[in-house]
């Protein structure tokens, strides 16, 4: 992973300064003492060598026949954002199965090597930030433990710099988890989370991170950010962002589409046309973040494309939220659900999106004056 870099830009000039810190050891990774089950990131089935065998056992398989993306134990890697369920249900097996390797998995104790083992994907390292006064203050996080699409990553990443030395604003940029504390956020108007899958935070990191939202603070998230088939922080993605991401077309992945502009007075809208294509991949999601009360910028036009994901698998929404704000708390948050080619980084309705997004939730603090 890279180390941390910084990008600071003020108008033309670049600014300011940042040093880590390594606090050692992490103890309160979210999983550390959760009981072996079916339910459990399939990474830490994968890291526990008796875990692993009585699995195969009961399931008649050999994980070593599966694709290495699937069953890696070094983030980032798709077991950190899969159970045993969803891997059971790509090999096609029987749901007694699920059954007979989730009772022979929770009669597994867990030793102190497993606790270890299971928070290696996660740090303390504490990196520490000299910002000028004055500009709209960002942090772009990027720390990946499930599915890193380096492409997508690459080009958010640029595209986000780009935009702050255009805009004047204050960014840097790291990969540590370590950066959520309440000294660190503090420092900052927004947190941009780039294409982030797979849990990253600690138990501290992740309380410091809700306080932070829910007092004021703001959050802006792309793409990848909101597209794992499982989530182990209810917060994060039912709260947040406001929907469970259900899968994305497959025949083919990439299509072309109409974004609709829903709500033109937002800020996050009022320069974008009323419409435009695009060629993208489309995520469906099994919720609708109207629920969570959120406030939809764009839709997708489900007549301009074919939603059709795994075999079976019907991704129609009928009403296809694509790009949406909502307060939380006190806090402000702007998620769009575009972003994984490269190009959509380059696509200039697109990039007035998230600039307008990114003006807002860093500087429209009044947005969200009272808890909801």
């Amino acid at each position: 992973m890279r180390r941390v870099t910084l990008a600071l830009f003020i108008g033309l000039a670049a600014l300011g300064s940042v040093s880590a810190a390594n606090a050692g050891a992490v103890t309160d990774c979210p999983m550390r003492d959760a009981p072996f089950s079916e339910s459990l990131p399939l990474i830490d089935i994968m890291l526990s060598p008796a875990a692993r065998d009585v699995t195969e056992k009961q399931l008649g398989i050999s994980f070593d026949k599966m694709p290495a993306l699937f069953i890696g134990t070094k983030a980032p890697t798709f077991a950190a954002i899969l159970t045993l369920h969803e891997a059971i249900g790509m090999l096609r097996l029987k749901p007694d199965a699920i059954d007979r390797a989730d009772a022979a998995l929770r009669a597994l104790p867990v030793t102190a090597a497993d606790k270890v083992a299971r928070c290696v994907r996660y740090d303390n390292d504490r990196p520490h930030f000299t910002l000028p006064k004055g500009k709209p203050r960002l942090l772009l996080f990027e720390k990946i433990n499930g599915f890193r699409d380096g492409p997508s990553v690459d080009a958010a990443h640029a595209a986000f710099l780009a935009m702050a030395k255009r805009k004047g604003w204050a960014i840097v940029t790291t990969d540590k988890g370590g950066a959520f504390t309440p000294a660190t956020l503090g420092k900052f108007d927004v947190v941009i989370w780039n294409n982030i899958s797979g849990d990253v935070l600690t138990l501290s990191q992740r309380n410091a991170f809700q306080s932070w939202i829910e007092q004021g603070g703001a959050f802006v998230g792309v793409h990848g950010t909101a597209g794992d088939p499982v989530y182990f922080w209810d917060w994060f993605v039912d709260r947040l962002i406001g929907a469970r991401f259900v899968g994305h077309p497959l025949s083919p992945q990439f299509q072309n589409a109409r974004v609709v502009v829903e709500d033109a007075a937002h800020p996050a809208a009022r320069t974008l046309p009323r419409e435009w294509v695009m060629n993208d991949e489309w995520y469906s999601f099994k919720t609708n973040p109207r629920k969570a009360g959120a406030r939809v910028i764009a839709t997708l036009d489900e007549t301009t494309y074919n939603p059709k994901g795994w075999p079976g698998q019907e991704l129609h929404m009928g009403d296809h939220p694509i790009a949406w704000t909502n307060c939380v708390g006190k806090g402000r948050m702007f998620y769009s659900a575009i972003g994984h080619r490269p190009e959509s980084y380059s696509n200039p309705n697109y990039v007035t999106m998230l600039e307008s997004a990114i003006t807002w939730t860093s500087t429209d603090k009044q947005a969200c004056p009272a808890a909801k």
